[in-house]
């Protein structure tokens, strides 16, 4: 037993010395091999991680080693330890340096380019379609053929604005030509005041006669510029009230009445399609007079409930404008023609209206100065 036992100690111990004889002549055999590629020299620690301190001469070998123009920032090293299955070996792998960056984030896919005069007459399309069931339903209206949709409460509402746009245009046309002869009234009173003061002057004995109507006539004439400055702002005012906030009312109205039109038109369609057979061929375009009528019939309710609003708003702004002018003609005329001159002028005051001074538009010298 005991030379037994020497005999496997003196195996044990001669068998690590083989391995390392075996070891050191592979290293030296690897050393012939590659005796200038410092790059395959690679010292590792006992756990199989790369020394830090020959981590910078290892990378200036490696770039030395490196084909010209791959530069040591766009290349990937990785170095597998003494438990990877590829031992020793170095990857080098392209990656995004500094030249070259990708950027992350969706991928989208680019629709096809249109072509703008397919989108055009695709439009073009459209319109003359539009057009074509608008010009059947208002000849089939007007025939007798074609059913319409009413709000009639809506379009009493209309019909009586209209009407009374009419009458408000009618006394803006008179009180701008009671304001024209007015104006030639009140300066014919001016002159016949300035040739009666002339008169006065070169006419001993009728000194003073020719003085009382100098003077009356230029009372008149004053009083009536007065009146006129109030008829003026009365035709200012009523003129913007039918010229501009009933005429924007207006023009919704037929917007509204074109909404409706088109709102019958479509739903005409819709009622045709539904009368005739449902097969594969009509189902399609039954859906499509579906979607199109809905889109129209949102359309007319949005332009129906707009006219409501602004029916509403005009009315009370009309009230409010017309109740003040008509409040300022009344006194003016009545206060002009009683010769009350203070309460002419009071008039204009209450109505915060000021007069324009003949001259006064053209400023003086020390102004333009």
């Amino acid at each position: 037993m005991s030379e037994h036992s020497s005999e496997s100690t003196t195996l044990d111990e001669s068998h690590p010395a083989a391995e390392e004889v075996q070891s050191d002549s592979e290293e030296s055999a690897m050393a012939q091999e590659s005796p200038k590629n410092s790059a395959a020299e690679i010292p590792v620690t006992s756990n199989g991680q790369l020394e830090d301190s020959h981590e910078h001469s290892f990378n200036r070998d490696l770039k030395h080693s490196l084909p010209v123009g791959l530069g040591l920032s766009e290349t990937k090293i990785t170095c597998h330890g003494f438990d990877s299955t590829k031992e020793g070996v170095v990857e080098a792998e392209r990656f995004a340096g500094s030249r070259s960056q990708q950027k992350s984030g969706p991928v989208v896919l680019a629709d096809e380019v249109k072509n703008p005069a397919m989108e055009k007459l695709e439009l073009v399309r459209k319109w003359s379609l539009n057009t074509y069931k608008c010009t059947r339903q208002i000849i089939s209206e007007k025939l007798g053929r074609g059913s319409r949709t009413v709000d009639l409460e809506l379009e009493a509402q209309i019909d009586i604005l209209r009407d009374n746009k009419k009458k408000y245009e009618n006394i803006l046309r008179l009180a701008q030509t009671l304001s024209t002869q007015l104006f030639q009234m009140v300066h014919t009173q001016r002159q016949l005041g300035d040739a009666f003061a002339d008169l006065s002057l070169k006419s001993l004995e009728l000194h003073e006669e020719f003085g009382y109507n100098a003077d009356t006539q230029k009372l008149l004439a004053k009083n009536g510029e007065t009146l006129l400055g109030a008829i003026n702002f009365f035709i200012a005012s009523v003129n913007t009230l039918v010229n501009k906030t009933i005429e924007d009312t207006l023009l919704t109205v037929k917007q509204y009445e074109s909404a409706r039109i088109e709102y019958d038109a479509y739903r005409t369609d819709l009622e045709e399609l539904n009368l005739g057979p449902r097969d594969a061929n009509t189902l399609p375009k039954i859906e499509q007079s579906q979607q199109l009528f809905q889109v129209h019939k949102e359309k007319y309710d949005k332009m129906r409930n707009d006219v409501s609003i602004k029916l509403k708003f005009l009315e009370e702004n009309k009230v409010k404008v017309l109740h003040n002018q008509l409040v300022l003609f009344h006194n003016a005329i009545a206060a002009y023609f009683a010769g009350n001159q203070k309460q002419l002028e009071q008039t204009l005051k209450q109505f915060h209206i000021k007069l324009k001074i003949p001259g006064a538009d053209t400023p003086s010298w020390l102004e333009e100065q």
